[in-house]
C-alpha cells in the first residue's frame, strides 16, 4: 500500500448492501491487517452509502425475535462502525462484549429450524440435468399452435393492470383486520372480473388476471414462501420517489401451498380466451430481496426455482396453458466485472430452467425482461428456452430487435412497442411502424404485440386508450402480412 502512505484509508468493513449484523471478529481482523500494512491513519466505514438499507431494525417488533437479532439496518450499522473504530483506538478489549454476543447470535442462526431444512436440501441434491430441460422447441411450437390456435401477432399485456386507490384500500383494510378473508377475496374477484371484461372488450388475444392481489411482484411471493420474512418499516428507495420494502430471505426456501392457482383459475373461468398464469422468476426474487449470506447465491436461486416449479405444475393441473415467469432483473444483476459474468449467467439460466422445465410441450412458457441493453446477455436470453420472450424495447429505439435477428433468435418475441413509464398514449401510426419493423426484421410468425412492461403504475383511462390503439395497429399489420405471399 505504498502509494497510499501517509493518507487516511477508510476501511469499508461494515456491509452497506445487506441487512445482516457484521461478523465483528472477521472485521476486526481485517482492520488489524490493514493497520499493519498501511503507513498512515485508518478509519472505519460502511462499504457503501447506507441509502440501500432500511433505517432501524429496532422498529421491527413483529418479526421472530431470534431472526430480528441477526439484522442490522442503517442505525445498527452506524453503531457497528463506531464499535469497530473503538477497536482501533482502544484495542481488542473494546470489542470483547460485542464479540461474545455476535458469536452467540451466529450459533443460534445456524441452529434455527428454518435456516437449514433437510427436505429442501435433499430435493436439491436429487436434481438431475434433465430436470432443467424441456422438449425440443419445434415440437413444443407445433403442440402449442394446435392447443392455442392464436392469430398472427397475438396481442397481450405483460401482467399487471392499474393498481387503483380502491385496490389499495381493500388490501390495507384486509391487512389491518378491518376486512375479513371472505370480504377480501370477494373484492379481489370483483377486480379480476372487471379486468377480464375490459380486456375482452378491447379485443386482446391472451389475457391476464391483472394482479390486483399483489402489492409487489416479489414481496407477494415472499409472503407465501417459507424462508422469507417481510418487514413493517423496512422501506428503501427504489428510484425517484418510489420506495419498497424488500423481503428478507434468511432460510431454506420452499412452498407450503399453491400461491397463484385459485386466482388464475377464477380468471380463466370468466372467458374463453387463454389467461396467462403469472409468476416471478428466481433471479428477480433474489435481486429484489435482502438475501442470506451463508451460502452461494446459486444454491438459494435453485431453492426458489424448485418452489416455483411446484407452482408451474399446479397451474398446469388447473388447466393453465400459458405460464409467464418474469425475470426483469436478469440483466440488472449482471456483475460489473466481466470475468464474473459467465458464471452468473450460467447459474441464473439454470435456475430459470429448473423452475420452468416442468412445463409440458403444449404449455406455452413466456418470460419478460426489463432494461433495454440486452446485447451482452442475448445468449443467456436464448438459453432460457422460453417459448415467448417479451422485452422492453421502445426506449432503445428497437435496437434489441436487430440484435435478436442477428443472433438468429427463432422462438416467440414480443418487443414492447410503447413505453408504459410515461402516461402518454401512443398513436396508432407509431405502433404500426414499430410492429412493421419487428415483422420485417424478425420472422413475422414469431412476433407478438404488447407493451414493454406491466401497467400497474398507469391509470385506466390511458391504459385502455393505449391498448385500443395497440389492437387497432395490430389489425392493420396483420392485414398487410396476409397480403404478402408465403416465402416473400
Amino acid at each position: 500500500m505504498a502509494p497510499l502512505a501517509g493518507r487516511t484509508v477508510a476501511a469499508g468493513v461494515v456491509g452497506g448492501l445487506n441487512v445482516w449484523r457484521t461478523d465483528v471478529a472477521r472485521a476486526a481482523g481485517l482492520l488489524d491487517q490493514l493497520r499493519e500494512r498501511h503507513e498512515g491513519p485508518v478509519t472505519v466505514s460502511s462499504s457503501t452509502s447506507l441509502l440501500h438499507v432500511p433505517h432501524d431494525a429496532a422498529r421491527e417488533t413483529q418479526l421472530d425475535p431470534q431472526v430480528a437479532g441477526w439484522l442490522a439496518f442503517a442505525d445498527q450499522k452506524v453503531g457497528e462502525v463506531l464499535a469497530l473504530a473503538g477497536h482501533l483506538t482502544a484495542g481488542p478489549d473494546a470489542l470483547e462484549g460485542l464479540r461474545a454476543d455476535d458469536a452467540s447470535r451466529r450459533r443460534l442462526r445456524e441452529r434455527h429450524p428454518q435456516v437449514r431444512v433437510e427436505a429442501v436440501r435433499r430435493r436439491l441434491d436429487e436434481v438431475l440435468p434433465e430436470d432443467r430441460r424441456r422438449a425440443a422447441a419445434e415440437h413444443r411450437r407445433a403442440a402449442q399452435d394446435a392447443a392455442l390456435d392464436l392469430p398472427p401477432l397475438p396481442t397481450t399485456t405483460i401482467g399487471s393492470f392499474p393498481q387503483t386507490s380502491e385496490i389499495r384500500r381493500v388490501r390495507a383494510a384486509h391487512r389491518r383486520g378491518a376486512l375479513d378473508q371472505q370480504g377480501y377475496e370477494e373484492a379481489i374477484r370483483g377486480q379480476i372480473a372487471d379486468c377480464i371484461r375490459r380486456q375482452e372488450d378491447l379485443g386482446l388475444d391472451v389475457l391476464v388476471h391483472g394482479e390486483a392481489e399483489r402489492n409487489d411482484m416479489v414481496q407477494y411471493f415472499a409472503e407465501n414462501l417459507e424462508g422469507f420474512i417481510t418487514t413493517t418499516h423496512g422501506w428503501v428507495q427504489s428510484y425517484g420517489s418510489r420506495c419498497l420494502r424488500p423481503p428478507i430471505l434468511f432460510g431454506d426456501v420452499h412452498r407450503p401451498a399453491p400461491i397463484t392457482v385459485e386466482w388464475t383459475r377464477y380468471a380463466a373461468s370468466l372467458t374463453r380466451r387463454p389467461v396467462k398464469g403469472m409468476l416471478t422468476g428466481p433471479v428477480t426474487i433474489l435481486a429484489w430481496s435482502f438475501v442470506r449470506d451463508d451460502q452461494p447465491l446459486a444454491a438459494t436461486a435453485d431453492q426458489i426455482a424448485l418452489a416455483l416449479r411446484d407452482e408451474v405444475e399446479d397451474l398446469q393441473a388447473a388447466g393453465t396453458r400459458i405460464i409467464q415467469v418474469d425475470e426483469p432483473a436478469l440483466r440488472e444483476l449482471l456483475p460489473l466485472q466481466v470475468a464474473h459474468r459467465p458464471e452468473y449467467l450460467r447459474w441464473s439460466v439454470e435456475s430459470f430452467r429448473l423452475a420452468t422445465s416442468a412445463a409440458k410441450p403444449d404449455t406455452q412458457l413466456h418470460t419478460h425482461l426489463c432494461y433495454s441493453e440486452f446485447e451482452t446477455v442475448i445468449d443467456a436470453i436464448d438459453a432460457l428456452d422460453a417459448d415467448v420472450t417479451t422485452l422492453e424495447a421502445s426506449r432503445s429505439g428497437f435496437e434489441v430487435v436487430t440484435a435478436l435477428a442477428e443472433h438468429g433468435f427463432s422462438r416467440g418475441i414480443g418487443p414492447g412497442v410503447w413505453d408504459i413509464h410515461s402516461p402518454r398514449v401512443p398513436g396508432v401510426d407509431e405502433l404500426i411502424e414499430r410492429l412493421r419493423l419487428a415483422a420485417e426484421v424478425l420472422d413475422p410468425q414469431i412476433v407478438w404485440s404488447n407493451p414493454d412492461c406491466g401497467l400497474k403504475t398507469r391509470g385506466w383511462e390511458e391504459t385502455e386508450a393505449s391498448l385500443r390503439h395497440l389492437v387497432n395497429a395490430t389489425a392493420v399489420v396483420r392485414a398487410e402480412l396476409a397480403r404478402v405471399p408465403a416465402g416473400v
